[in-house]
């Protein structure tokens, strides 16, 4: 039978009773096992060893029947011993972090990863065994659901880690260790009656409990900043746990998955830090703001966030403004902190003032392009207090007009919707502006005209489409002056293309955009 070289390694013999040959117990099994794979060695021969242990064990599993596996219940010692199992198995398959800036490779060249895949793919065979026996014995009334339950409650957290451990494209990972890994949690889910990881995670409505607590406690001696570096896949295991539980059931485990979410964006690795403020936009998304306002929890990811407004990493800076978009109206709700000025300035002033001036003197492209993108979404948050910005909003606006960012004109476009909520809001004070609007758009649109680079044409009359709107709205909210400093401009014209886009403005009725003013103001 199947694996007798372990048990004679482990140095068990197999009774004879009633014309066959028994197993000896699973606690004795299995407590030998881990002793033996425990002081297996580290070198090559050490790791050869272990891997044919694993998979004699794996024929032992498959022969057994789950009477064999779960016959000593109701006594603890089987569910702790294939909670060690588990864990050790989990163990013996992590990837574990090496300095490779030393050895000057690359993180997917690190050899430390080469043995990884097959080793997952050894101790996904022998945790599937056990998942699939729980899920018959679960299938069985009485006794055996009790069983199930028991066996789940144990190992159901730390073989859930290793699954997304392995399960998505990494350095440390392979199709075959992908595919076991993802049949291994969908055997997983199956016998803990799941349809999907959140559920599995999170629980349901009706009340039935979810992982979420017991996959973290997993995590926890992990995710602190002494060994969180160690494993390079506990920060994308934990992401991924996070991600999956949303709101309600995410604002009663605020106290676990905050702390590691800012320990992840304090590192210094921009990719850790993307991953950090990903997790941080996740919980502002999926905790009520009563909750995050509770003993300043909100101002203390406000300055997390803050030190990053700072950063010249686009990637890192696109992140970081769509979550202090989304942090901005509850640290306005939460209480103030003491302040001797009269007339506080809101988060949402600080940020964009912050904002413009860095936007100001920013000459790289794509951080400029990360700017711009999302300065209208701040210029509408802040409504008509967008007046004690103009000044410099004015010379942002100008500047990023005059300037091509690529065929795609990303920037350009941004900043022209920027000019349109901004005229849509502070129109009342625009007046004394206006020829320095109305020429600045006027040069951009004949620069766009006269491009002879690779733009495409839907980029180019994009464009000048939303600079004709502009100018629209101006000449709106002046009464009808910008109609007036175009006429010269109109008749002088000698570009066919760029007139028509001209007499659209002529012949624009008188009103046809107010409704796009603001006059609640």
């Amino acid at each position: 039978m199947e694996g007798h070289l372990l048990l004679d390694s482990l140095q068990l013999t197999m009774a004879e009773g009633q014309g066959c040959l028994a197993y000896p117990s699973v606690e004795q099994v299995l407590s030998r096992f881990l002793q033996r794979f425990a002081n297996s060695g580290v070198q090559r021969s050490g790791s050869e060893a272990k891997a044919a242990m694993i998979r004699d064990l794996f024929g032992i599993l498959e022969a057994a029947d789950g009477e064999w596996l779960f016959g000593g219940f109701p006594q603890n010692a089987t569910v702790i011993l294939l909670r060690d199992l588990v864990v050790t198995l989990s163990c013996y398959a992590a990837p574990l972090q090496q300095e490779t800036e030393e050895l000057g490779l690359q993180r997917n060249e690190d050899p430390s990863y080469m043995a990884v895949p097959d080793r997952a793919a050894d101790a996904s065979l022998v945790l599937r065994s056990i998942v699939t026996k729980v899920g018959i014995m679960k299938s069985l009334e009485g006794l055996g659901t009790r069983v199930a339950n028991s066996v789940l409650q144990e190992v159901a957290g730390p073989m859930f880690v290793f699954a997304v451990t392995h399960i998505a494209a990494r350095p440390w990972t392979k199709p075959n260790s992908q595919r076991m890994a993802h049949e291994l949690l969908d055997d997983l889910l199956r016998a803990s009656d799941c349809q999907s990881i959140s559920e599995f995670l999170r629980g349901t409505k009706e009340g039935k409990d979810g992982r979420f607590e017991e996959v973290m406690e997993y995590l926890k001696p992990d995710l602190n900043r002494e060994m969180w570096q160690r494993n390079p896949a506990t920060k994308h295991v934990f992401s991924t746990v996070l991600q999956q539980v949303t709101r309600p059931w995410l604002g009663q485990h605020l106290e676990k998955v905050l702390p590691p979410s800012l320990l992840l964006s304090d590192d210094y690795h921009v990719e850790n830090k993307i991953l950090g403020v990903q997790c941080l936009h996740h919980i502002i998304q999926n905790v009520p703001a009563a909750t995050l306002c509770r003993i300043n929890r909100v101002h203390v990811v406000n300055h997390a966030l803050s030190n990053h407004l700072y950063s010249k990493e686009a990637q890192l800076m696109k992140v970081v403004l769509l979550c202090v978009l989304d942090l901005l109206p509850i640290l306005e709700k939460a209480p103030p902190r003491q302040s001797h000025d009269p007339q506080p300035v809101t988060p949402s002033d600080e940020v964009l003032r912050l904002l413009l001036t860095h936007m100001e003197a920013e000459h790289q492209l794509s951080l400029r392009r990360v700017y711009a993108i999302n300065l209208p979404t701040f210029v509408e948050r802040l409504g008509i207090q967008i007046v004690c910005h103009l000044k410099k909003l004015q010379q942002v606006i100008v500047a990023y007009m005059e300037v091509s960012d690529g065929p795609e004109e990303a920037a350009r476009l941004a900043i022209l919707e920027t000019l349109k909520c901004t005229i849509k809001y502070a129109w009342p004070r625009i007046n004394c502006r206006l020829s320095i609007l109305v020429r600045a758009l006027l040069r951009m649109m004949w620069d766009v005209n006269t491009d002879r680079s690779s733009t495409p044409e839907c980029v180019k009359a994009s464009l000048l489409q939303r600079a004709t709107e502009c100018l629209l709205l101006l000449d709106y909210s002046s009464c009808g002056q910008v109609k007036v400093l175009l006429q010269q401009v109109y008749h002088n014209c000698q570009d066919a293309h760029l007139k028509e886009y001209l007499r659209k403005i002529e012949e624009e009725p008188v009103g046809s955009v107010s409704p796009l003013l603001k006059t609640d103001i």
